[in-house]
C-alpha cells in the first residue's frame, strides 16, 4: 500500500498544494514553520479522519477560511483508492472513499494503517494515563472492529451513566433500577475490552523488548505491564462496591476508562528513573513495535511517518531507524526535517527510491 498523490486545500498554512509521492520515500524539508510536519499530519487524517496534533477540527482549517480540503490518491491490493476527508466550518466533517461517504467514521479505521513516530510522543510518558489509553486503543483498533465498537458503546454508556449520578445528584433523587441497566452494559463492553487489551499486551511486548533491545544494546531490561482494577474482580463488583463514591463524586471512578499502561527501565517507572536516551530508546520501540504489531495483523505494511526525528535523536537511533527502513519490512516513508543537506545524506545511504520536497 503506497499514497500516490496527495492535494490540499485550505488545510492549515496551506491554500493549496499538490504532492506526488515516490512509492518509497519522501522527505519533506524547510524551515521551522513552513509546514513540514502539517503534510505528515494531512497524511494522518486521511488515514484517521482527524489530526494528530489538534483534536479541535475547526482549527486545522486556514485562518481567514471556512472549510479545507483532504484529497489522496492510494495504490492497496492493486487497485486504486481515493480518500477525501474534507470540514466546513458548522459543518460535520465528511470522509469519502471512491466518491461514497461512510456513514460511520469508525467503519474507515484500519483501512490504511499508519504509524507516527513524532516528537509528541513523549507525552505518553510524562502524560496521565489517558494519553497511554489512547496508544492502546489507537493500536488495537486498526485491526480488530469489534474492540472499536465496544470502545464507542462504552463510552456513550458511560457518559449516560455519568450524567445519570449529577441528575441524582442535582435532583435529590436514586433510581437503582435505571443504574443497573447502564452497569451491565459496561460490564458487557468492558469486559471484551479488558480482554483484548490483555491478549494484545502478550503479543506486543516481546515485540517491543525485541525492539528497545535492537535500539538500545540491551544494557537495560524493560516492560509494560496493564495496571487495571478488572485484573482482581468483575467490572459489575467494582461498579457496586463503589456506588457511594460515584454517586459522592457524581461520575464513574471504576472501569476500563481509568486503565493504564505502566513504562518500567530496571524494575522502576522509566518517567522518574530513565534518562531522556533510555526514554526516546523507549518511545521509539514503542512505535516501532506498533508498527510490526500492526503489519502483523491488517496483512499489509503501514504507512510510517517520521516527524522532526533527525532533530530529537542522537545519530545511533537514527542509524538504527535507517537501517531497519533499509530492510524489505518497510513500504512507505515519509520524514520531515529542518536540513535539506543532512536529509540527503541519510538516505542516499538507503538503497531505495527517494523524493525530497523543498517547502
Amino acid at each position: 500500500m503506497f499514497l500516490k498523490k496527495l492535494s490540499l486545500i485550505n488545510y492549515k498554512n496551506f491554500a493549496s498544494e499538490n504532492f506526488e509521492f515516490d512509492a518509497k520515500i519522501n522527505c519533506f524539508v524547510g524551515d521551522n514553520g513552513v509546514g513540514k510536519t502539517n503534510v505528515l499530519d494531512a497524511i494522518y487524517h486521511l488515514s484517521f479522519g482527524k489530526s494528530y496534533f489538534n483534536p479541535v477540527a475547526t482549527q486545522n482549517i486556514k485562518h481567514d477560511e471556512d472549510f479545507f480540503v483532504i484529497d489522496g490518491e492510494f495504490q492497496k491490493n492493486d487497485r486504486e483508492e481515493r480518500i477525501l476527508c474534507s470540514l466546513k466550518k458548522g459543518m460535520k466533517k465528511i470522509i469519502k472513499r471512491n466518491g461514497k461517504a461512510y456513514d460511520k467514521f469508525s467503519d474507515h479505521i484500519g483501512f490504511l494503517p499508519l504509524v507516527i513516530i513524532s516528537p509528541a510522543d513523549r507525552d505518553l510518558i510524562i502524560e496521565g494515563s489517558e494519553t497511554r489509553r489512547k496508544f492502546m486503543d489507537g493500536v488495537i483498533s486498526q485491526s480488530d472492529k469489534e474492540y472499536l465498537h465496544s470502545l464507542i458503546k462504552y463510552n456513550k454508556t458511560l457518559s449516560q451513566r455519568n450524567s445519570l449520578l449529577k441528575y441524582f445528584a442535582v435532583n435529590q433523587t436514586f433510581d437503582k433500577t435505571t443504574l443497573a441497566i447502564y452497569n451491565e452494559q459496561l460490564q458487557e463492553y468492558g469486559s471484551i475490552i479488558f480482554h483484548k487489551r490483555s491478549e494484545f499486551l502478550e503479543e506486543f511486548i516481546p515485540i517491543f523488548k525485541e525492539q528497545y533491545l535492537a535500539i538500545s544494546g540491551g544494557k537495560e531490561p524493560v516492560n509494560l505491564t496493564y495496571d487495571s482494577k478488572l485484573l482482581d474482580d468483575e467490572l459489575l463488583t467494582l461498579l457496586e462496591r463503589n456506588l457511594e463514591k460515584d454517586r459522592a463524586l457524581q461520575y464513574t471512578s471504576v472501569g476500563t476508562h481509568k486503565d493504564d499502561l505502566n513504562f518500567d527501565i530496571d524494575g522502576h517507572p522509566i518517567k522518574k528513573f530513565g534518562s531522556q536516551g533510555q526514554q526516546k530508546s523507549f518511545l521509539i520501540a514503542l512505535k516501532l513495535a506498533q508498527f510490526y504489531f500492526i503489519k502483523k495483523q491488517a496483512g499489509t505494511t503501514p504507512l510510517l511517518l517520521l516527524d522532526d526525528i533527525f532533530d530529537k535523536l542522537d545519530e545511533n537511533r537514527v542509524a538504527h531507524i535507517i537501517n531497519l527502513v533499509d530492510e524489505e519490512n518497510f513500504g512507505q516513508i515519509f520524514l520531515s526535517d529542518t536540513h535539506a543537506d543532512r536529509t540527503e545524506e541519510v538516505v542516499k545511504k538507503i538503497h531505495q527510491s527517494y523524493k525530497i520536497f523543498k517547502l
